[in-house]
């Protein structure tokens, strides 16, 4: 561990001033803060922190998400592994934490609340409540993770209620999750110990939350996009307000990260000092992180900026380690094994036919920018007994296969993605990552499903008799491959499901969401089409 110094324009958050300073770094701690004189270059900021995130939808090892993330100024992120839980529970919850040791970053994992997410899927492993209590006894588990079961909550389950109970007599916060709660509701909720929300989509909502003494994590995602809607919260509650991103796929994260908030806040007119102390202090506060705030004896965790407008990252210093500088990224990779749960067999034309009603059809409406869906009452379009797509007016099959044995595939109907040729699969289905595909024909839907089947994950686009595949080896979920080799793929095959004719700003991470029981209103899961309104199969 090396000592230096720097100079800087030294953001001082809290005070809301900025002044040239002189810092020295001594194994890893400022161990010095001086105010100089003259002029100097540079906005020095503690680290930037994605309140609320799943490093699974990157499709990247903890490990290669560090070596993207610092490039950004990002430092630490709270974490939760529940996507890797729902495949290989216990198991997939310590392969994150050891391979996030691996790497300079800070990984603040927390414990699975919901696993499964729901009885009405199929999950490859469960975490009741007693592994809840021994995995939050460990230091390295900081948090109980998001609170899905938010009828759970309402009405009082034992499970649930215990979980929570185990957060609380250790005094680790509770994560929610609580799409469109309001009113009374909301306020039973957080009355149970429940801290937090990153599902606002509506300030109204999020105001009833802030009112029921929740903090709201503003959430700008791959899919999820709610900042628009919510960033006027940063002025108005600058203190109880964080910066997440929850799903971020690998193209997106090459692009930017918290950073690129902070930059559409400020151009927005938010005071840059309210912008900074959502995105470094707020998570830093409410998780009791042991990260920097560039004070005398605390780790140097720190970023240089070019400027306070665009927040163009210089370099990035984590524990007085330089990680990243110009863009690049200093983090070398580390070797990892694949550890997965995949035994379906090939599914086939049989598999996805539908006899025909007669009747119109109830059809999932996927919305861009949100992981809400609507339910829609369409017309059928039959040929020959059997009911198909109607490209005409976008309503093509969707499609969602147990992986983890060859009991369900379930087919329903979606409007929204746009296809007008080939189809669309992929093992990152939310929660419990099946297979979850979507497509104008029943041979390409095969084609797409198949080709992750026989490479046990994976995200693939099929046309004309062809496929490519992004091969996701570790769990189904993220690939061992350099992030940005990964990136790089995702992006062509992004391309090419926009080429196939879908409008989605992000085909593949809406596709996921497909099968996630918890948002409402209409999903699909390997056992049926489910109601998130009342909470069940319909």
């Amino acid at each position: 561990m090396t000592s230096f110094s720097l100079t800087a324009n030294l953001v001082d958050i809290l005070g809301r001033r900025i002044f040239p300073a002189r810092l020295a770094v001594s194994e890893g701690r400022i161990t010095a803060v001086e105010e100089v004189a003259g002029p100097t270059e540079g906005y020095l900021i503690p680290g930037f922190v994605d309140a609320h995130v799943h490093v699974e939808s990157s499709m990247l090892l903890p490990s290669e998400f560090a070596r993207l993330a610092v490039t950004h100024g990002t430092v630490a992120t709270i974490s939760d592994p529940h996507e890797i839980a729902n495949v290989l529970g216990i198991e997939g919850v310590d392969f994150m934490i050891t391979n996030g040791k691996k790497v300079p970053f800070h990984f603040f994992f927390g414990a699975p609340s919901c696993v499964p997410a729901t009885t009405f899927e199929t999950a490859g492993d469960a975490i009741d409540s007693d592994a809840v209590g021994r995995l939050l006894q460990r230091p390295e588990v900081r948090y109980l993770s998001e609170m899905m079961n938010f009828p759970g909550v309402l009405h009082g389950d034992p499970e649930v209620l215990k979980k929570i109970a185990h957060a609380h007599r250790l005094g680790k916060p509770v994560d929610g999750h609580a799409p469109g709660l309001r009113g009374d509701d909301v306020m039973r909720y957080a009355s149970a110990g429940i801290s937090t929300d990153h599902e606002c989509f509506t300030h109204e909502e999020a105001l009833d939350k802030l009112a029921a003494g929740m903090w709201v994590q503003i959430r700008e995602g791959s899919a999820a996009k709610n900042f628009e809607a919510l960033w006027p919260l940063l002025r108005s509650h600058p203190d109880r307000v964080m910066l997440c991103s929850d799903d971020k796929h690998p193209d997106g994260l090459v692009d930017g990260h918290i950073n690129t908030l902070c930059a559409r806040a400020v151009a927005l007119g938010v005071d840059v000092f309210d912008v900074l102390r959502a995105a470094c202090l707020n998570p830093r506060d409410h998780y009791t992180l042991p990260i920097g705030r560039l004070r005398v004896g605390d780790a140097a965790d720190m970023v240089l900026l070019e400027d306070l407008v665009d927040f163009k990252v210089r370099r990035t210093w984590i524990e007085g380690r330089l990680v990243a500088e110009n863009g690049n990224t200093l983090i070398e990779r580390v070797p990892e094994e694949s550890p997965n749960r995949f035994h379906c067999t090939p599914v086939r034309l049989e598999d996805l036919r539908v006899p025909s009603t007669g009747s119109e059809r109830l059809v999932i409406g996927a919305l861009d920018g949100q992981l809400v869906t609507t339910k829609l009452h369409m017309p059928e379009h039959a040929e020959h007994g059997l009911s198909l797509p109607d490209l005409a007016h976008d309503v093509l099959k969707l499609v969602v296969v147990d992986r983890y044995t060859d009991r369900y595939k379930a087919v329903a109907w979606v409007h929204g993605f746009g296809l007008k040729h080939g189809a669309l699969a992929g093992s990152v289905a939310h929660d419990s990552h099946n297979i979850v595909a979507v497509g104008t024909t029943d041979e390409e839907l095969c084609e797409a499903i198949n080709a992750v089947i026989a490479h046990k994950g994976g995200i693939s686009v099929a046309h004309g008799g062809t496929h490519r595949l992004l091969p996701l080896p570790v769990a189904g979920l993220m690939s061992d491959a350099d992030a940005f080799t990964v990136a790089d793929a995702y992006s062509a095959l992004d391309r090419e499901a926009k080429a196939l004719g879908s409008p989605l700003s992000a085909p593949f991470m809406t596709l996921s969401f497909m099968a996630l029981l918890v948002i409402p209103h209409l999903k699909l899961s390997d056992r049926g089409l489910f109601d998130g309104d009342t909470f069940q199969l319909i």
